[in-house]
């Protein structure tokens, strides 16, 4: 009984959060260790993934979870996965082609502009780069793959029903990034974004937390970027 009034509230909260286009980023009342066991981590997990471009349920359940402190946001994703694939690769990899991974973008300002986006497979192998432009008002498709978020830790772990990540981007990181628009959060901060899975397994599946109303493929459209929330 208990469980289903626990999972009847993260409906409810997850649903709030998808018409209102707001993710809440709790702050952390203890220290969080990024090795890929969440017994430490005590803010809700939202969810499930759906079908980034139609809303639709997925073939296999994906939830995040997000956090911060002072000094970092963290991010905890639990994925379910019967046929994972990818392998352990080099820093910077361009393993969202190949791998099942996670996805987050963050774009701080909100503007469309030098947003950034990390990634991670099963195996703890990530990149991240930085997006300058995608449109053509600003000058067309620009990235910058040498761009290195400094300090950034991830960790997977695979399980027997799929795979967890863990990730932590440290505010100092950002605050480096020209125009970037970052400021350090406070409770009631708000910055646009969005959570992601490509699950290449028996069926390939581009998922958000956040799904978007636009029909084209890809998860960069920054003007239907959720919002995010920090709170206490």
């Amino acid at each position: 009984m208990r469980y289903n009034v626990v999972v009847s509230f993260l409906v409810v909260l997850f649903s709030t959060g998808l018409n209102s286009q707001n993710i809440p980023v709790y702050k952390a009342k203890k220290q969080i260790t990024v090795d890929g066991n969440l017994s430490d981590w005590e803010t809700p997990f939202l969810g499930p993934f759906v079908i980034h471009n139609s809303g639709q349920k997925a073939t296999q359940d994906t939830f995040v979870s997000l956090s911060w402190n002072e000094e970092n946001l963290y991010i905890a994703y639990k994925c379910t996965d019967s046929n994972i694939i990818g392998k352990s690769q080099p820093k910077d990899s361009q393993i969202f082609y190949t791998d099942d991974l996670v996805e987050i973008f963050l774009d701080p300002d909100g503007d469309g502009q030098n947003y950034i986006e990390i990634g991670v497979n099963a195996f703890s192998t990530n990149y991240d780069l930085l997006l300058k432009c995608i449109s053509p008002e600003c000058g067309g498709w620009r990235t910058a793959m040498d761009f290195d978020i400094k300090g950034i830790e991830t960790v997977s772990k695979i399980n027997s029903g799929g795979y967890i990540v863990e990730v932590k981007i440290p505010f100092s990181s950002l605050e480096k990034i020209e125009n970037g628009g970052f400021q350090q959060p406070r409770i009631g901060t708000k910055w646009k974004g969005n959570t992601f899975r490509i699950d290449y397994g028996n069926t390939t599946e581009y998922l958000a937390l956040q799904p978007y109303k636009s029909l084209k493929f890809g998860f960069h459209q920054p003007k239907e970027f959720a919002v995010f929330e920090f709170f206490e």
